[in-house]
Formats: structure tokens, sequence, C-alpha cells
């Protein structure tokens, strides 16, 4: 493979809108292919300050249409189109990042489509009932036209990598299609500069947004059982029915600055991660700060705590179970050291060797399948 800085490269991601996991990814892609730009449904500067650094951020024609910019889930039935509708042809790679719909990019014979899959689109798929639940019945015919368009934009890309085990899994059995695992990057040397203590001790923390798929009821649930402090670091959907619930010794702080999630992190007794996630970063930055998680057995998570040596992790999704779990930890128990140096395993420096390897790797044999 010739020198990446001398390939034309672009990245596509579903939109950009918002702050999270996803974006920190494409940040550190950033770094990897700075001279690559960002195409998207959907750009709204006020709200991704953090895309400023690509040269160029190109929206499809999404960016017009009233309110899209930050609701872009308005226009279910015109993303597919959107993504399909952008011209890559100048290019001769193209990374989508995508838990939904950048897929399903149409590119050109030559230019060769690599995927970063954090979820084959996950109210099509693994969480289906979950969200139909949500919206009216009148709706649920669209799901069935965009699991078909999923199907046929899942065949688009020519390789696929995965963000962990459980996406593998799912992009098997959802698309048919084989991927490498590439762990997401996080930079955990931040979490190990010392803080100082916030006001509150002794406490357990949970961090994450409030709504409706990540189940931070039944945490509120469990330590509404039990007399210990519980810290709530996230905003959402879901906070007021969650305060009106919560006996006084939940605390809501909101969102803060890093500086103040470390010092949260870093003087808990342990982190609550009781839902399935994708991946989650929530329990690598935990361990970053050498924090043990209280963890479901389910989705990255069991990928990412060793049961009983950097976490506990339950089999039960039950607030009964937590409240058990969280009633007779013991954390001193735990190896501080030991539980850094794991999550020293899902790095940056780590995640960008990796993917260049892997990126070059199916690149090249692309190519010569192509010639």
């Amino acid at each position: 493979m010739t020198d990446l800085s001398k390939q034309k490269i672009a990245l596509v991601y579903d939109r950009v809108n918002k702050w999270g996991g996803a974006e920190r990814v494409l940040l550190v892609l950033h770094d990897l292919f700075p001279q690559a730009p960002l195409y998207t449904a959907v750009y709204n500067p006020a709200t991704a300050e953090w895309a400023k650094v690509f040269p160029k951020v190109i929206p499809t024609f999404l960016q017009r249409l009233l309110f899209a910019k930050s609701n872009h889930e308005l226009y279910p039935w015109l993303t597919p189109l959107a993504f399909e509708s952008l011209n890559l042809d100048q290019y001769d790679a193209v990374i989508s990042v995508t838990s939904a719909d950048a897929k399903g990019i149409i590119t050109k014979p030559g230019t060769f489509h690599f995927c970063y899959c954090l979820t084959p689109t996950r109210y099509l798929w693994s969480h289906e009932l979950l969200y139909k639940k949500q919206v009216p019945s009148i709706y649920h015919p669209m799901f069935n036209y965009l699991k078909y368009w999923d199907q046929v934009a899942s065949h688009r890309p020519d390789s696929y990598a995965a963000i962990s085990k459980t996406v593998q899994s799912r992009i098997s059995t959802y698309y048919h299609q084989t991927s490498s695992l590439i762990y997401p990057p996080v930079d955990v040397d931040v979490y190990s500069t010392p803080q100082p203590p916030p006001s509150i001790k002794d406490f357990f923390l949970y961090v994450g947004r409030l709504v409706f798929h990540k189940q931070p009821q039944v945490v509120i649930e469990a330590f509404n059982q039990i007399d210990l402090p519980l810290v709530i670091i996230g905003t959402g959907s879901e906070e007021k029915k969650l305060k009106k619930i919560a006996k006084p010794h939940i605390y809501f702080a909101g969102l803060v600055s890093d500086e103040s999630l470390i010092a949260y992190y870093q003087h808990s007794k342990a982190v609550i991660f009781f839902h399935e996630e994708d991946f989650g970063l929530v329990p690598v930055e935990a361990h970053a700060a050498g924090k043990p998680v209280i963890a479901l057995n389910r989705g990255g998570a069991s990928e990412i705590v060793l049961h009983n040596r950097t976490g506990i992790l339950l089999d039960d999704d039950s607030p009964n179970s937590l409240a058990a779990a969280v009633s007779s930890f013991d954390h001193t128990r735990f190896d501080p050291r030991f539980i850094k140096s794991h999550a020293s395993k899902f790095s940056q420096e780590r995640f960008k060797a990796e993917f260049v390897k892997v990126f070059t790797a199916q690149w090249s044999n692309y190519r010569k399948a192509y010639t």
C-alpha cells in the first residue's frame, strides 16, 4: 500500500449535530487522515463545534429542510436517498462511520469503501421492538421499508470493521457480512491526572444520557432500595421523571466539565453501567481512572470488565440484583494499578495502529481483487 497521505480519502458519518463516543472516533480518524473532508446527512455547527477541525464538512440536501439540522429523525424516509445522492467519485477510498445510514453511500468501481460499524441500525434490528413501543403503530410499516433499504445498503461497503465482538455478531446476524474487530479509542491518560475530590463522599457513580434505552430508571429503582449515595452525571429526556422517583440520597449533577467528570470518576467507589451497549466508553473511562465497574453482563461491557478483577458482571438485569450487588460491594479488594493497566488496551495509540493496519490490508486486498 502506498503512502496514505498521498491518497484522496473521505470520511462519512450519519449526522454531525451532537457530541458523543462516535464523534470522538471521528476526531482520532481526523488525526490519521487530516486531509479528509467529512460528509454527512446534516450539519449543525452550533451543536457540533468539534467538527470545525475538518477541512470541510459537506452535508446532503437534507440540510435545507425545515428543522433537519437538529431533528434529522423527522425525515427517516429521506435519509437513505440523501446518502445515495452524495458524489464521492473523486476519492480513492471512503471510510464510513455509522450506526445508521452512512454505509448506504454509492461509490464507483475502484473506490474502496471501508465501513467502521458502530452497530447495525439499532432501531431496525437489535432493538426494533423497544423502539416500536415508542412510536404510534401507524408508523410501523415504515420500519419494513427502512429494513429493506438497510439490507441493500449493508452490501455496499467493501469491508467492515466492528467496534466490539457484540457488534461483530450483529453484523453477521443481520447483514451476513464478516468484519474485523477494532475497539474504539479512549484517551486513557487524562483520567489518571489527579483531581481534587468533589464535596460528596463515599458515593457510587452513574455517567450517561438519561434516555429510555439506557434504562437509568433501573439504576434509580435499585438505589432507592439502599441508603447509599449515587451521583448521576448526564441529562436527557427521562430526567424529570427520574428526579420525581429518586430518593434524597441520589444526586443529579447534570452536565459537568471534563475536569469535574474525571474527579467524580477518581473519587467514586465504583461506576454503575447497567444496560446493554454496543461498546461502552464509560467502563473504559472508569477503568482508566482506576475504578471498578458494576455492569450488566451484556454487550460491550462484557468485553471490557473482567469479572472480580476490574469489576463485577451481573447476569440478572433487575433492580433487586443491582441493589444486592451494590450493598455487598467492597471496593478495597480491587487493585487500581491493575485496572488502569487493563484500560490501556483501549488507548488512542492502540486504535490508530490497529485501524491503519486493518484499513491498509483490506484496501490492498480490494485492489488485488478489483484489478
